[in-house]
């Protein structure tokens, strides 16, 4: 089998995610996963496509991420992990589909409006 390559998203976070067979390692912009998110939580979240799928411990991964912050990277490293594991086996679709992680969640930050002091909120109004 050949390396499996997969984007995900996730607010202005972009990563690519190339998966093969393995021993488990996860590889993010050339540094190991415990290193570049220290966060437990983060930790979890990027390996619960896996855990969904019961596949722990048989793909390398290797990702290449930009943009955003540290929640929303994991997030998109998430979805780019779970998109390549239907790629390899098409079984693993309901356990992922039914925790909602192939679902590419499309909220983004509501731009700043012109005459406001942030998106939504204006400048404090004054009658006198």
């Amino acid at each position: 089998m050949e390396i499996i390559n997969t984007i995900g998203r996730r607010k202005t976070s972009v990563a690519r995610v190339y998966v093969k067979p393995g021993k488990g390692q996860i590889v993010v912009n050339e540094r190991e996963l415990k290193e570049y998110f220290p966060s437990e939580i983060l930790q979890t979240t990027v390996k619960q496509a896996f855990a969904l799928s019961k596949t722990e411990g048989s793909y390398d991964v290797n990702v290449n991420v930009e943009g955003g912050g540290s929640k929303g990277q994991a997030e998109a490293i998430r979805l780019g992990i779970a998109r390549a594991l239907v790629k390899i086996n098409t079984e693993n679709r309901p356990a992922l589909k039914k925790e909602g992680i192939l679902t590419r969640d499309s909220r983004m930050v509501e731009r700043k409006k012109p005459g406001r002091k942030k998106a939504r909120r204006r400048f404090q109004f004054s009658k006198r």
